[in-house]
C-alpha cells in the first residue's frame, strides 16, 4: 500500500523535519502511550523535556527569543506525527507556539518570557471555558475586580487542561460589567496568574474532570474564591483581551486539523497492518475487497483533510486571512478522524473494542476534536455565515 502521506508544499527541509518528528513519535512517544494511556496516566514530565530539547515548544516563536522562527506549516506537520502516537502530546506543543498571552505583551516582555517558554520551562493551562459558557466565550461571568493595586478574582472555569503541571494559568475574566448585549466581549481581560508546578495557589481550588479520552494529563475544573493578583497579572489594556485572543483562532484550529488527522493516519496504518495479518477463510482479511476498499477510502479521506490543512497553513504564514477556511479545515478534519478511526476500529473487529491496540484511544480522542476548539456546529456557523452573511435578530 501507498504511504498514507504525501508530498504536498514539501521542501527537504520540512521532509527532514516531519521525518524527525516521525521517528521521535514512533520510537518513544508511541511505547509510553501504550503503556499510560489504558491506565489514564499521566504522561512523565521527562518526555516533555524531551520535546523541549527539540525545539517544539517554540516552533513558532522567533529565533532571537530562543525558538525555531518556523510557521504553522511546520507546527502542524510535527502535531500530526505527535498525535499520531499521542494526542496529548501532539497538543502540549500549544503550551508554546499558540501561548496567547504573547500577542498581548509589550516588547519587553515578550523578550523575557518567550525564551522561557521557547526552552519547556514555562508551559502554562487556558482557564477560558466556564461551567455556563462554552462556545459563546463572550460570555464569560468570572469576575476581576480592581482592589488597591492588584486585583481579585471570583468564579469557575472549567475544561482547563494542565492546569495542575502548568508554570501559569491564562486566564480570561471580566473586569467590567456587560452594558451591550451585542457587545459582550468589552470588558473582558487577561491575566497571567503565576503558580508552582503541581499544585494551585491560595484562593485557588480545582477538581479532575472524569474524561472518557485524551489521558496524558487531566483537566480540571477551577475554582477561584477571592484569588489575589498583582497589578502586573493584567496582560495588554483592561478590558481588551477577547479581540487579541480571536486573532489566533486561525492557527489553533489548524493544528486541531493537524491532530486529528494525525489520529486517523495512526488508526490506517494499525488497520492495515492488521489487516495483512489476520487470517480468516485462509487468506488475509486485506484481500477482501470490502476491506481493501475501507482502506482506500479511508487513506483518500485523510488525504483530502491534510491538503486542505496545507492550504490553510500557507495561507496563515503568507499573512492572508483564511478564518472560513480554518474553519473547513476543522471541520473536515475532525469529521473525517472520527469516521475514519471508527472504520479501523471496525477492521479490527473484536480486537479494536479492547484497550490492548491502539485503536480505540485514536477512536476516543478523535471524538473530541469535533468538541474542542470550536464545535463542528460553530465551523458550520462560521462558513455558513461568511456565505449567506449572519443572521440579524
Amino acid at each position: 500500500m501507498p504511504s498514507s502521506t504525501s508530498p504536498g508544499p514539501m521542501t527537504a527541509e520540512r521532509e527532514m523535519l516531519r521525518q524527525a518528528a516521525r521517528d521521535f513519535a514512533m520510537q518513544e512517544v508511541l511505547p509510553l502511550a501504550n503503556r499510560l494511556d489504558p491506565e489514564k496516566a499521566d504522561m512523565p514530565r521527562a518526555l516533555s523535556d524531551k520535546q523541549a530539547e527539540l525545539g517544539y515548544f517554540g516552533i513558532t516563536i522567533a529565533e532571537e527569543h530562543g525558538g525555531l522562527g518556523l510557521g504553522c506549516f511546520e507546527y502542524c506537520l510535527i502535531a500530526e506525527e505527535l498525535s499520531r502516537a499521542w494526542m496529548s502530546v501532539g497538543s502540549i506543543i500549544a503550551r508554546g507556539n499558540t501561548f496567547m498571552g504573547s500577542q498581548l505583551f509589550s516588547a519587553e516582555q515578550r523578550a523575557a518570557i518567550m525564551p522561557r517558554v521557547a526552552r519547556g520551562e514555562y508551559l502554562g493551562a487556558l482557564a477560558l471555558s466556564e461551567p455556563g459558557t462554552g462556545s459563546d466565550l463572550a460570555s464569560v461571568s468570572c469576575r476581576a475586580r480592581r482592589d488597591g493595586d492588584g486585583w481579585v478574582i471570583n468564579g469557575n472555569k472549567t475544561w482547563c487542561t494542565f492546569a495542575d503541571g502548568a508554570d501559569f494559568i491564562f486566564l480570561l475574566a471580566r473586569s467590567r460589567p456587560e452594558v451591550d448585549p451585542q457587545r459582550k466581549h468589552v470588558g473582558i481581560s487577561a491575566f497571567l496568574i503565576d503558580k508552582p508546578r503541581d499544585s494551585f495557589p491560595p484562593g485557588l481550588a480545582g477538581s479532575a474532570i472524569p474524561k472518557i479520552g485524551y489521558f496524558g494529563w487531566k483537566t480540571w475544573e477551577l475554582a477561584f474564591d477571592g484569588m489575589r493578583l498583582p497589578a502586573t497579572a493584567l496582560i495588554g489594556n483592561e478590558g481588551e483581551a477577547f479581540a487579541a485572543f480571536s486573532r489566533g483562532l486561525e492557527t489553533y484550529r489548524a493544528h486541531t486539523a493537524a491532530r486529528a488527522i494525525g489520529l486517523a493516519r495512526g488508526a490506517l496504518e494499525d488497520a492495515t497492518q492488521y489487516a495483512q495479518e489476520r487470517v480468516q477463510f485462509d487468506q488475509p482479511i486485506a484481500n477482501f475487497q470490502a476491506i481493501r476498499f475501507k482502506l482506500a477510502h479511508m487513506a483518500t479521506q485523510i488525504e483530502a483533510a491534510r491538503q486542505l490543512n496545507y492550504h490553510v497553513c500557507t495561507q496563515i504564514d503568507q499573512g492572508l486571512r483564511c478564518d472560513t477556511e480554518a474553519a473547513m479545515s476543522k471541520l473536515f478534519a475532525s469529521e473525517m478522524s472520527e469516521r475514519v478511526c471508527s472504520d479501523a476500529l471496525q477492521i479490527l473487529g473484536g480486537a479494536g473494542y479492547t484497550t490492548q491496540h491502539a485503536v480505540e484511544r485514536y477512536w476516543r480522542d478523535a471524538r473530541l476534536t469535533k468538541i474542542f476548539e470550536g464545535t463542528s456546529e460553530i465551523q458550520l456557523k462560521i462558513i455558513s455565515d461568511r456565505m449567506l452573511g449572519k443572521v440579524r435578530p
